[in-house]
């Protein structure tokens, strides 16, 4: 086969593949499910929870720290999602990604009212991440688990979604501090 029918070929399964998830979104998690409306509120109340309780002085680096978080889970649920290693069975539209309120609302805004209680009150970051990290993967997953909302294949488990959480966290933090410290030594008066 050359590169063209190949490609051919590839548009063609995409177009099906497209097709079945328009299909799977009409029938089990279009408008008129409760499945939807609790995707949509799952989205947008922790949006209102983070507008009234964001400390506006460090609104930056805790959006930062928000969007570090964001960012990253959603590439790695991309990744688990295409090789239905974790699978989200409703979402709210299907050309967005599956888990986009789980990933752009209440992952990253839990983890930046865990990152602002801990700033804010000098509290020790990795331990809250861990037990912060615990509730979202053993609590909160298992109850999606339990209520049809994902699916775990081949091995993936919420002990993995813990360790991914870990990592994810982890790495937003440090990429936080680093760019604090950018910020701080640029704002520094050169030596003459």
């Amino acid at each position: 086969m050359d590169q063209s029918s190949v490609l051919i070929d590839m548009y063609k399964k995409s177009e099906e593949l497209n097709s079945s998830l328009l299909s799977y979104w009409y029938k089990f998690s279009y408008l008129d499910t409760w499945q939807f409306w609790a995707v949509v509120g799952l989205l947008i109340i922790p949006l209102i929870i983070l507008y009234f309780n964001v400390d506006r002085t460090k609104i930056f680096e805790i959006l930062f720290f928000g969007f570090s978080i964001h960012l990253l889970w959603t590439y790695i649920d991309i990744v688990l999602g295409a090789t239905t290693l974790f699978v989200h069975l409703y979402f709210i539209i299907p050309i967005l990604p599956f888990a986009l309120s789980i990933n752009s609302s209440v992952l990253p805004i839990g983890f930046m009212m865990m990152y602002q209680y801990c700033i804010n009150n000098n509290k020790n970051f990795y331990l809250y991440t861990v037990l912060v990290s615990g509730i979202f993967s053993f609590g909160f997953a298992s109850i999606e688990m339990l209520m049809g909302f994902i699916d775990f294949n081949r091995g993936m488990n919420a002990f993995f979604i813990f360790i991914i959480d870990l990592v994810v966290v982890f790495l937003s933090y440090w990429l936080t501090n680093f760019v604090k410290r950018l910020s701080i030594d640029r704002a520094k008066p050169s030596p003459k």
